[in-house]
Parts: structure tokens; C-alpha cells; sequence
């Protein structure tokens, strides 16, 4: 199915008119390096999705556009050529103006990678926090960029939409300072020289559905959650507070991902600056472009692809090298932690790929016994391992978009109670 749908009337099910809603509705953004994830929910009682949608391939000649209703219903597929992520969201929201009552989305919420050190909520957008977001693109260069072409692109087509930031980063906002501090001299450390943890949004997503299905209680347990995708990184969690993450003042930090790099010897940069001749702008590129899986295997950062690859010593190798930077990592966590509890994989790769959550999980038998069970492993059952497990493990299905969403369901309700007052 492509091009736009024009049988059925917007946010139908095709068998009846939708009745017009006087709720708000909000749009999401959530713009990832080369995709935009974008949902609309009705902010109510029960904040539910009305659709959810992908641009992916961006920067390519050609790319995939998607939207499908709450009932799964095709809204569109097409297949648009976007230059970049402003050009992606300005092809959504007219998909959606063609498609659905772009007149009932009031509220915009993005997703923003990097906020910083004064950043650590949510909040409504205006020129002077557009303004400190943009100065703080070099602490994200390759990421903020996007978040704020994302949030013009709104302003452009529509105006009079309210837009909110949601910030990766202000989950681990209250780690404790041993995490928080870099190893650099404590002078040079300021207000922004300092470790910041990132995925928050996706680390949220998945202690709120922890709570929602066992209750508060289960925040008692040490919680260490991997959220393995193009980008990955892990958090050790306790009492709902982050205990320290692998990834550190930079996205670049921690594990090795599908095109950057992860942990490197600061000497290795300072010698291919010095001995090698590296430039910083060729560094970048190294380390953001040319590194982690791609850089290991020589083919590709797709894992998918490369445990797909049998016959391929340098991809098998590549998963290999991925999953022992995992357990290292994991390790390092759980020391921190004084402990584990509960192990949860999140993202494409930790919810889809049963080979690395075993490569990752059963060499860690030697310390807790079996851990993971290989059948309910290779079925993506949402529990991994035996109800008597020393460990429960469990895969969680990311929802950042949903996160947005209450987080800017709050704004509005505190803004509505404050204009109330008398």
C-alpha cells in the first residue's frame, strides 16, 4: 500500500466515523541519527496512541515513511527522499494534514538527546530555551542538531502548536557524585565538564512498566537495564534512581555500538593525533561513523545482519567483540550497585535479538547460576528465566514516545491548575 489513504475518514477503523474529541491532542518526535519516530496520543484520562509512525533512511535517496492507526489500520507507506530530519518531520506533518485532523494537534513533544547541566525536566519550549539548547550542540554535535531541526520544522508549519522538551539525560540527573565525576581535574569540572548518562527516556519506559505490572515494591530490586540498539548503553538502578551508566559525557562513551565507537585509551586518540596526524574533524568521524560493529566486522552495524552472516568470521567475531564489552560493562555495573536483582533488555537489538541476550547472559552462569532459559530466550517470552532464577531477566519493549507524552500530559495539567487559581 502506498501514497495516501482516501477511503477511509481520519482516525477511523473504516466502519464508522470518528466522533471529534474535545481532548488535545498531542504529536511526539523523537528523532534518532537517521529516523524520526513520531506518535499522536489523546491527552486524557488514559493518555492512549491514536497512531504511530517511522521515517527511516534519512540522508538516503530514498527512504520509508510509515503510520499506522491504534488498530493497526494502514494510515500510509510511501517512500519519500528526506535530505535531513527537517525535511522528514515537514513530510509527516503533511502526510498528516492529508491523512488526519492536523487541526486537533495542539501540543508537541520532542524527545532532546543532550540537556546539559540546567536542564533535568521537562518543560514548554520558548526562545530562550531553543537558545541554551543550541549551545549546548557541542556536547551532542551529532544529535542535538536533529532535535532542534525537528522542533523549527514544527514552528514552521504550525505555529501555533505548543512545543515541550523531553530530555534524555535528566533521568540520571541525581546520580551520586562518584558517578557523575570524570577523573579530570575537580577545577576544569565547572557546570558542564562532567559524566551525564543518556537513554533516559527508554530507561523510564521501562521501570514505569515494572511499576505498573508489580508496583512500587518492585523498586526495591537492584535493576540493571541494557538498552542495546544503534546506540546502546546500560544503567544500574535502585530505589528509581540511577546508581551510575555506562555511557558518560558523551553519547560516544561506554559499549561499542553499530557505527561508533564506545570506551577508547585516550592515549590511542592522542597518539593518532600526534603520531598519526589526525585531524579532530577526521577523529569525529572515526569514532561516530566508522567504528563499533561496522568497524569490527568491515560490512555493516546492522546486527540483524551480521548474526545473520553464518559463514562470516569477521561478523561473528564482530557480535562476539559487542557482547564481551556487554558483560564488562554489566559487571562493572553490578559492582556499583553492590548487587543484582533484575536484568531488563530494551531496544531493537536487547528486545529482537535472541543470540546476543544468550551471548551476553550465559557466561554470566558462572557467577549466578542459569540465568536464561534458552527456550523462552529464542521465543521472546517478555520473562527469560526461571521464576526461581537468582536473577529474573526480562525484556521490556521501549516506549519513549509514551514517556513524552505523560511527561507533557503533567505540563499541561500543572499550567491549567495554575491559570485556575484565583
Amino acid at each position: 500500500m502506498t501514497g495516501k489513504l482516501k477511503k477511509n475518514p481520519p482516525f477511523t477503523d473504516g466502519r464508522r466515523k470518528a466522533r471529534p474529541s474535545p481532548l488535545p491532542h498531542l504529536l511526539t518526535i523523537n528523532c534518532g541519527s537517521s529516523s524520526v519516530k513520531f506518535a499522536i496520543f489523546c491527552l486524557g484520562d488514559n493518555i492512549e496512541p491514536v497512531l504511530r509512525g517511522s521515517v527511516t533512511e534519512i540522508g538516503k535517496a530514498q527512504g520509508h515513511s510509515s503510520a499506522r492507526l491504534a488498530n493497526s489500520t494502514a494510515l500510509w507507506n510511501a517512500k519519500p527522499a528526506c535530505k535531513d530530519h527537517g525535511a522528514a518531520i515537514e513530510h509527516v506533518l503533511n502526510q498528516l494534514e492529508d491523512n488526519a485532523e492536523l487541526w486537533r494537534i495542539s501540543l508537541v513533544g520532542h524527545r532532546i538527546v543532550h540537556g546539559g547541566p540546567d536542564f533535568i525536566e521537562p518543560l514548554e519550549l520558548d526562545s530562550k530555551s531553543e537558545a541554551d539548547l543550541d549551545r549546548l550542540t557541542p556536547l551532542a554535535p551529532l544529535h542535538l542538531p536533529s532535535n532542534l531541526a525537528g522542533i523549527e520544522a514544527v514552528r514552521q508549519m504550525r505555529p501555533q502548536a505548543t512545543q515541550f522538551a523531553c530530555f534524555d539525560t535528566a533521568f540520571h540527573s541525581a546520580m551520586p557524585e562518584n558517578a557523575v565525576r570524570t577523573g579530570l581535574p575537580l577545577a576544569m569540572a565547572g557546570d558542564v565538564i562532567r559524566r551525564y548518562g543518556f537513554h533516559g527516556l527508554s530507561y523510564e519506559s521501562a521501570i514505569y512498566r515494572l511499576v505498573r505490572r508489580e508496583g512500587r515494591v518492585a523498586l526495591k530490586d537492584r535493576i540493571l537495564i541494557a538498552h542495546l540498539g544503534a546506540g546502546a548503553s546500560m544503567v544500574a538502578v535502585h530505589h528509581g534512581r540511577t546508581i551510575d551508566t555506562s555511557m558518560g559525557f558523551s553519547p560516544l562513551s561506554g559499549l561499542p555500538m553499530a557505527t561508533r565507537s564506545g570506551d577508547i585509551d585516550p592515549g590511542l586518540i592522542l597518539y593518532l593525533i600526534n603520531e598519526e596526524g589526525w585531524s579532530a574533524e577526521e577523529l569525529v568521524d572515526l569514532l561516530n561513523n566508522r567504528s563499533g560493529l561496522l568497524g569490527q566486522s568491515g560490512t555493516s552495524g546492522d546486527v540483524q545482519m551480521l548474526v545473520g552472516s553464518n559463514s562470516d568470521k569477521d561478523a561473528a567475531a564482530a557480535i562476539a567483540f559487542f557482547c564481551y564489552q556487554a558483560r564488562r560493562h554489566l559487571g562493572a555495573l553490578v559492582a556499583a550497585m553492590g548487587g543484582i536483582d533484575r536484568l531488563i533488555f530494551t531496544g531493537g537489538i536487547g528486545e529482537n535479538s535472541s543470540e546476543i541476550r544468550s551471548q551476553i547472559c550465559t557466561p554470566l552462569e558462572k557467577c549466578f547460576g542459569t540465568i536464561i532459559e534458552p527456550k523462552r530466550n529464542k521465543a521472546g517470552k517478555p520473562l527469560l528465566s526461571a521464576k526461581d532464577a537468582a536473577v529474573t531477566i526480562e525484556i521490556s519493549p521501549a516506549d519513549e514516545e509514551l514517556m513524552i507524552a505523560r511527561h507533557v500530559a503533567k505540563l499541561v495539567a500543572n499550567s491549567q491548575k495554575e491559570t485556575a487559581l484565583p
